[in-house]
């Protein structure tokens, strides 16, 4: 799950997982990128009809994407400084695209505008504290839930009115692999989207190779 450029593994017993034998191999790099598909929308309980806020659209931002397609969320904002990312996430299934760059104010304040006070999901995918604090803000009062995926070794804080007024505030961490390594034999989720190029181990260092790629780039060693 980790490490994919290695070519032995050490890995604890949680983290492994048994594929079917006609199963692509490539399956096992893609489920590390496609955790946001089970640390996201499945420990959130995503409800059909639901507004959803990704936060993010690294390789796991786009798997969170997906996953609140496939839970029915009725709208999906997309979050992210490099507006190159919105037409990959418009493959996996946002709707709504923003680049909190590009506005005057805050990009919560944006969200409650455009959806009557906030969404009723939302999912941090970058492991930075201030996007935290906003993906929480943004969601609506009274039943809004934000639920951490990217990963930080920092102390993180919100304001205590965030929680009086009845959001919550949710981590994850692995879960469900079996799931999603049954979806994809079944063709519920897409991982094989997730690949832009294929190279070898020996590629890996070329800088005038690296420099080609898009910004959510999954590559793996084809030979």
């Amino acid at each position: 799950r980790q490490s994919d450029g290695n070519r032995l593994l050490r890995l604890t017993a949680d983290t492994l997982n048994t594929t079917l034998k006609h199963c692509n191999y490539l399956i096992g790099c893609l489920t590390c990128r496609s955790s946001g598909l089970m640390d996201g929308p499945w420990p959130m309980k995503v409800t059909p009809g639901s507004v959803c806020a990704v936060f993010g659209l690294g390789a796991v931002g786009l798997a969170a994407v997906m996953g609140c397609k496939n839970a029915g969320a009725s709208r999906i904002f997309a979050v992210d400084i490099n507006e190159q990312k919105f037409e990959k996430a418009k493959v996996f299934g946002a709707t709504d695209f923003l680049n909190p760059k590009a506005y005057n104010k805050p990009i919560s304040e944006v969200l409650a505008e455009m959806t009557n006070g906030g969404v009723d999901f939302s999912l941090e995918c970058v492991g930075n504290t201030e996007v935290m604090r906003t993906a929480l803000e943004s969601c609506v009062k009274g039943w809004g839930v934000s639920i951490l995926v990217g990963y930080t070794d920092v102390d993180i804080s919100a304001r205590q009115i965030q929680f009086i007024s009845g959001k919550t505030w949710k981590g994850t961490l692995l879960g469900g692999k079996p799931a999603v390594v049954s979806d994809y034999m079944t063709g519920k989720i897409k991982l094989d989207d997730f690949i832009t190029h294929k190279m070898d181990l020996e590629q890996t260092n070329d800088e005038k190779v690296l420099t080609f790629f898009p910004p959510y780039l999954t590559a793996f060693d084809a030979y």
